[in-house]
């Protein structure tokens, strides 16, 4: 099912290293730079209530980011709005506009995420066993935890979609898994970071820093 609001030619952009809003996820922010208040702001008056997540990439934008629609937000004693992000569609970027606002916006492209709008995604090929251990041995070896009853009663989508978004990848990893086109594939590139990691491509890639 489609949103109930027409999606906009332009949306304003957050640019932020190492945070992607994967399909019909969530995605919680905390704004207090001036300029991203003023977007909230500006936001909050629309009826799509859009705001496009993307990543840096070298001098400019990734290529592709994630609109999320603005489902609630709070104000803090120090002034900073938390907010929560629901993924409405992954988007491609066209320009970018600077000068109507202290914020950058973005012209975007639809088109290649019709199934962003659909229901959740199944895994046929998912091996439930396969990934918890590699999970485990990754979590040991990074000493992270997680809520393995949870994890365990997740739906396929929102078991892959929260570990893609929350496991601690390189910003081109987390951006290769963002533009996945399905969810099995992201599945596959996500066991396969995994397992790379396990076998020492961290420290590999730390000596040829």
């Amino acid at each position: 099912m489609g949103p109930r609001f027409d999606l906009p030619a332009r949306i304003a952009l957050f640019p932020l290293e190492g945070a992607v809003l994967m399909p019909r996820a969530r995605l919680p922010l905390h704004i207090f730079e001036p300029r991203y208040l003023q977007m909230l702001e500006d936001t909050l008056k629309t009826d799509h209530r859009l705001i496009g997540m993307i990543q840096p990439e070298g001098d400019g934008l990734a290529a592709i980011g994630t609109a999320g629609r603005v489902v609630a937000f709070s104000e803090t004693d120090d002034g900073r709005m938390m907010l929560s992000l629901r993924a409405v569609s992954r988007f491609r970027l066209g320009e970018t506009q600077e000068g109507f606002a202290p914020y950058v916006q973005g012209v975007v492209d639809w088109s290649s995420f019709g199934r962003d709008l659909q229901g959740s995604e199944q895994d046929a090929g998912l091996d439930r066993d396969a990934l918890f251990g590699l999970l485990r041995r990754y979590m040991d070896a990074h000493e992270l935890s997680t809520d393995w009853d949870a994890a365990a009663r997740s739906e396929d989508e929102a078991l892959i979609n929260s570990l893609s978004m929350m496991l601690p990848f390189s910003a081109a990893d987390k951006q290769a898994l963002l533009e996945s086109p399905s969810l099995s594939d992201r599945r596959e590139l996500l066991m396969g970071l995994i397992e790379f990691a396990l076998h020492g491509g961290d420290d590999h890639e730390e000596r040829l820093q």
